[in-house]
């Protein structure tokens, strides 16, 4: 197993489940990727032509990231061939998903696109089902939390991908947050169609909007690496800490063209790694627009449409285009919750008169992020908005997601996120005994 193809390959089943008709043909990335870009510009045509897919809406798809823990000690981090002993035995997963292996050790599911979130919500539950089984048997128990709540930050994944973002992020002064976010953070991915171009703009803007809400309900992270640190999603707040050009929302001042949006945020980003027989960290500072114009020369060389589409991977906004949307805030939540956050956010960005009445509601607190991840529900303003999102997406809910939405609604009415639960846990049996509880599947 070779560490960065393994995650290569997961990203690339993933995008190919949406664009591989685009992405194959004649012309396209693959004819593409060795020539030499000749400027900024042509690198913001290239990003502004693939990144958004013209199309109608329904199709979906999960990844879903749990942390691994020893059931019998919570405090001792599985090294990776461990890991990877687990892994090579697995069957084939019954919904498709591929599993993959993040720097600190949290295990990943990565699903291909479904024709809607029933079948892709059952598609996931299944695959759960197979790893978590199969990691049982090997004495290690799977736990759905926005972050680890017992062990520092340490790296497992000997990929030289991750070895040289740590240096980058050495360099650039984000050490700690940088090695919290690779290496102690796990989340719920949602993929969503873009949608038709016409709606593009109202579309991207919605999702960010959502943002806030959303990582409100969904915030499942108070503690990390052995204490209480006073945020809902303490997640949210390990992103916040890196830089705001690579982590921070795409949309320009008004977000009526997404995609020249990211063009643009794309090209100030500056570059973290050069791809090649191994990758390598860029410790200055240096905008993938002055390498593409030739200002700065990076490798010895001009970027390649390879390098600029690598160059993606390494920017992580809360929204991400990649020819469909993928939105990236969510903490990772129970087995209880997830289906009912993934149909919510569904809903609310692909039903019409939901995302009207979604739009209105949040409105208010369409960038109160920090707020978001810090207080959680207890926000007032936040649960009048969640409040109103979720009773939105529960009268379009489909019986096979009926108990799950109905928990969510509950909660959510109560002013409670999956954080306030697991915060009475630990408060109740201490955190390592809480974690080895969920781990073990007994909460």
């Amino acid at each position: 197993m070779v560490e960065d193809d393994v995650k290569d390959e997961a990203s690339l089943h993933t995008r190919r489940g949406w664009l591989m008709a685009r992405t194959t043909a004649p012309g396209g990335l693959a004819d593409q990727s060795v020539e030499p870009l000749s400027s900024a510009d042509s690198a913001a045509h290239h990003i502004v032509e693939f990144c958004l897919k013209d199309g109608p809406v329904g199709r979906i798809g999960l990844e879903i990231e749990a942390h691994c823990f020893d059931l019998a000690d919570p405090s001792r981090r599985p090294g990776w061939q461990e890991l990877t002993s687990v892994i090579a035995r697995l069957p084939a997963m019954p919904g498709g998903s591929l599993v993959t292996v993040e720097p600190g050790g949290a295990v990943e599911l990565s699903g291909p696109p479904m024709p809607d979130t029933v079948s892709a919500v059952a598609a996931m539950a299944s695959d759960r089902s197979v790893l978590r089984a199969a990691f049982a048997q090997a004495g290690l128990g799977l736990v759905l939390l926005g972050a680890d709540p017992v062990r520092p930050a340490a790296r497992v994944n000997p990929g030289a991908r991750y070895s040289a973002m740590e240096e980058f992020f050495r360099e650039s002064g984000t050490a700690a947050a940088g090695a919290a976010m690779m290496t102690s953070t796990a989340s719920v991915q949602v993929n969503l169609e873009a949608g038709p171009r016409s709606g593009w703009g109202d579309r991207v803007r919605l999702a960010h909007a959502l943002g806030p809400t959303m990582i409100a309900i969904a915030a499942n992270s108070p503690v990390l690496g052995g204490g209480f640190t006073g945020w809902r999603s303490t997640r949210q707040l390990v992103w916040s800490q890196l830089d705001s050009a690579r982590c921070g929302p795409i949309l320009g001042a008004d977000g009526d063209d997404p995609a020249d949006d990211w063009a643009r945020y794309a090209l100030r980003a500056p570059v973290m790694l050069v791809n090649g027989p191994a990758a390598a960290a860029v410790t200055q500072w240096v905008p993938f627009a002055d390498w593409a114009d030739g200002r700065v020369l990076l490798g010895d060389r001009r970027p390649t449409v390879a390098d600029l589409e690598y160059h993606l991977t390494t920017l992580f906004p809360p929204v991400r285009p990649r020819g469909f949307l993928e939105v990236r805030y969510l903490d990772s939540v129970p087995d209880a919750t997830w289906p009912a956050v993934v149909f919510t956010l569904a809903t609310l960005l692909d039903h019409p008169a939901a995302a009207d009445g979604a739009a209105e509601a949040t409105e208010g607190v369409a960038t109160a992020w920090d707020r978001a991840a810090e207080l959680g529900l207890a926000d007032r303003e936040l649960h009048a908005a969640a409040v109103r999102c979720v009773r939105l997406a529960a009268e379009q809910v489909p019986d096979a997601l009926e108990e799950s939405m109905s928990r969510l609604v509950r909660s959510v009415e109560q002013g409670r996120c999956p954080a306030d639960d697991f915060a009475d846990r630990a408060v109740s049996y201490g955190i390592a005994e809480a974690v080895t509880h969920l781990a073990r599947g007994e909460l």
